[in-house]
């Protein structure tokens, strides 16, 4: 069964459209506990939205995961893992954060409740409004 997950990026660090250029980038670097154990339970073809954090607080795309977690290799210390991420599919128009809170289905992500968090869990029905916001169809 598929799961759905939410990633955050700072667009000038990584943003969407360099994961669109290189077709397929490591999920490193994350240094949270919850979150590395959010990493370690991606499976390959779980689909995650890609939030642009800091400046522009929107989802703006949809990747999936193509490697499940492994050694993140940019750590210093043992103990961390990283997954890799290609890009599923392009949103319509972005989803802004202001919209996420304005949604009664939305009201309960992890996106609001843990917004310090880097990767989190998403639910199906959140999955589906956050396309639904963005006018794109879901995948066949």
């Amino acid at each position: 069964m598929m799961s759905f997950w939410l990633i955050k990026s700072e667009p000038s660090a990584y943003a969407w459209d360099d994961l669109l250029e290189d077709g397929r980038t490591a999920w490193d670097g994350v240094r949270n506990y919850q979150a590395r154990n959010n990493l370690r339970a991606m499976k390959t073809g779980d689909l995650c939205l890609y939030y642009h954090s800091v400046s522009e607080k929107r989802i703006v795309g949809v990747a999936k995961v193509v490697r499940e977690a492994y050694p993140d290799p940019a750590a210093e210390k043992d103990g961390w893992s990283a997954v890799d991420v290609a890009p599923a599919f392009v949103l319509n128009k972005p989803v802004t954060l202001s919209e996420v809170r304005a949604s009664p289905v939305l009201r309960n992500m992890a996106l609001l409740r843990q917004s310090r968090l880097s990767v989190c869990p998403v639910e199906p029905a959140e999955f589906e409004a956050v396309l639904a916001l963005s006018e794109t169809a879901p995948p066949a």
